[in-house]
């Protein structure tokens, strides 16, 4: 009997037995879930590893640079690939963008911007970008890039950019904004969202900036056949928008960043599209920019048609601890107290998740606004109160007391009390200080740019937090280029001896909570810190469970899906797979590398069952993409 080749046997079956993962959250709505049911729980501990394919990005000599200052590397591989049409499509830290066979990982085609040549970027992760934005009328297909400060069309046939889009297949994000910017300090780090015949777009500015009219944070949509700018919105509102009047003292006017550098989600069929929006700069001083500063820190919810406001909700009122919206907000569909409601959640570094009406607003249920400390910081005036959700109860730890502290041995314990004695302690609104101001959440978050998964079968909404402490100091600016009186004097974690922690674990979590009922269904620990373990000084401890600590810890979130798993690595070597029933381990598997991207699933045209997963050293080496499957 004559074999056929493998691509009339792929032409042959039924392109119904493929299933797509056509953007970065699985669905414009951010579930991060899948339907497929092919790998579960009764099997998951059969996955082997299929096939890889290598990034190829590696360090670029000063000799190729523009301004040949430095060598150029790139940061952690964190891309989450999409599939659309059965090809899978992925960004590398470089911006460079691959176009894959999802059952091989044989690459099509690559293109390359060239990003690096223009220098490193002034950002904490450098060169690292999360994925592309796939447009398809069923016949032709775009692949959207947006690379420093260049929004690139290409065809997702040939790889080629589209000429007919903007200039020469691409547009310049910085050409509209509100006032002129260094082109080498506008950065994006997340990907494009599409709505309808729309790509839009944010930002990724660092907010730690302390000069005036560094970059401001606007959003913008494009047409996506010729890249005309339709509208834009701006996150710091402009004289006689909604908002202006929250920026005292003309600061407005000068303060920049205030982006959406996360992911953000679109309700497709009521056209409403969601921002998660960060911090203006400067990020842990704010007396220069007096005021509550709507729309930093904030929900909004745009038409996705025009960029007009339709609600919003700021959950940091005049933020100075850095507590951005990193994470794409999920989009929900909840029963509460016998009432169907489409809502939105939002999880946030705070460790809340705020939950609201998806048309109106409303919080679903109350979010009260407390009393916190005021700053003896001089010049800094903080508001006197900040929006507490009741429901559901924070998945991260919050602020930090001497009860925090590690307590393994009582030597220890005495070395971190001694570590400690001349910070300030308090709740999680303590403010930042000129001796230091100790708290959990630090800066990386509870949540951040991985979010949550939501499973609509259950209304249980998944999510991992980051436990680590960092200590908010705040001094004398030391350029006379500042706009402020104090900056951020450096935020870092303390250790009691060679790599303890200050605090207690568990480092890292998983919480599983029930959006019906606003309560926690079940919370673990995720993951081990080996190197704990291994500490001479610990060597006789027994010691509890510790959960991933760093360097491994990092922001990637999860993927949930009906055969009955949440798969996650959050950074770590390893690729999990829990129950999401009780989240109890069910699989894992070692993975060489950080799992610093998102899983995603997707089923191909030959009715397999494929989980992929972004993973690199911490470093940005040995990037490279893996997929697992069942064997045939």
């Amino acid at each position: 009997m004559k074999t056929l080749p493998l691509v009339l046997l792929l032409a042959a079956i039924p392109a119904t037995a493929q299933k797509d993962w056509p953007s970065h959250g699985g669905d414009p709505g951010g579930m991060k879930y899948s339907n497929l049911s092919q790998i579960a729980s009764d099997n998951v501990d059969q996955l082997e590893l299929v096939w890889t394919w290598e990034t190829g990005d590696a360090p670029v000599p000063a000799a190729e640079i523009a301004f040949r200052s430095t060598e150029i590397k790139p940061g952690k591989f964190q891309g989450t690939p999409v599939m659309v049409d059965g090809t899978l499509f992925i960004a590398t830290s470089y911006t460079q963008v691959a176009a894959l066979r999802p059952e091989t990982g044989e690459e099509l085609w690559r293109y390359d911007p060239r990003a690096y040549e223009w220098g490193m970027l002034p950002r904490g992760c450098g060169f690292c970008h999360r994925g592309v934005a796939v447009w398809t009328d069923g016949e032709d297909v775009r692949v959207f890039i947006n690379t420093r400060w260049r929004l690139i069309a290409l065809d997702g046939v040939t790889g080629e950019p589209i000429g007919s889009f903007g200039h020469r297949g691409e547009v310049d994000l910085t050409e509209g904004l509100v006032w002129e910017v260094n082109k080498l300090h506008y950065t994006n780090t997340s990907p494009p969202m599409i709505y309808e015949n729309l790509v839009i777009v944010g930002s990724g500015m660092p907010d730690n900036r302390i000069y005036r009219r560094n970059p401001p944070g606007d959003v913008q949509a494009f047409d996506v056949m010729t890249g005309e700018r339709v509208w834009s919105f701006h996150t710091i509102p402009q004289r006689g928008e909604f908002g202006n009047d929250t920026w005292e003292d003309d600061s407005w006017a000068f303060t920049g960043s205030t982006n959406v550098w996360g992911p953000f989600t679109i309700d497709s069929e009521r056209g409403l599209v969601f921002l998660p929006v960060s911090t203006p700069n400067n990020d842990f001083y704010g007396g220069h920019r007096k005021g509550d500063n709507l729309f930093a820190e904030s929900i909004v919810c745009l038409d996705a048609k025009t960029g007009k406001r339709v609600w919003h909700f700021q959950t940091v009122h005049h933020g100075v601890w850095d507590y951005d919206l990193p994470a794409p907000p999920n989009l929900v569909t909840i029963e509460v107290d016998g009432k169907t409601i489409d809502a939105v959640a939002v999880v946030a570094k705070t460790g809340f998740t705020y939950v609201f009406d998806r048309e109106t607003g409303e919080p679903v249920w109350p979010i009260e606004e407390r009393p916190v400390p005021a700053s003896d910081v001089p010049g800094e005036r903080l508001s006197t109160t900040q929006p507490i959700p009741s429901k559901p109860p924070p998945f991260g730890r919050q602020g930090f007391t001497e009860d925090d502290l590690v307590d393994f041995t009582p030597e220890i314990k005495a070395k971190a009390l001694e570590a400690i004695k001349d910070l300030r302690l308090g709740d999680i609104f303590t403010p930042p200080s000129l001796e230091g101001t100790l708290l959990m959440p630090g800066v990386w978050g509870a949540a951040n740019w991985g979010g949550a998964a939501y499973d609509p079968e259950t209304a249980i909404l998944y999510v991992k937090a980051t436990n680590w402490p960092f200590v908010f100091k705040v001094g004398k600016p030391k350029t006379g280029t500042a706009d402020a009186d104090y900056t951020g004097a450096g935020f870092t974690t303390v250790q009691i001896e060679d790599g303890i922690p200050i605090h207690k674990p568990p480092y890292s979590t998983l919480t599983a909570i029930d959006l019906n009922a606003g309560e926690h269904r079940w919370q673990i620990t995720l993951g081990d810190m080996p190197s704990l373990r291994e500490h001479p000084l610990l060597k006789d401890v027994d010691l509890p469970p510790l959960g991933i600590g760093p360097p491994q810890h990092g922001q990637s979130g999860p993927l949930v899906t009906a055969g009955g798993l949440v798969f996650i690595s959050a950074s770590s070597p390893y690729l999990y797979a829990f129950d999401k029933a009780n989240g109890e381990l069910v699989w894992q598997t070692e993975l060489g590398g950080g799992g610093f991207g998102n899983p995603i699933t997707y089923q191909s045209r030959s009715g397999r069952q494929f989980i992929v997963i972004a993973t690199s050293q911490s470093d940005g080496s040995e990037a490279k993409l893996m997929a697992f499957a069942l064997e045939p």
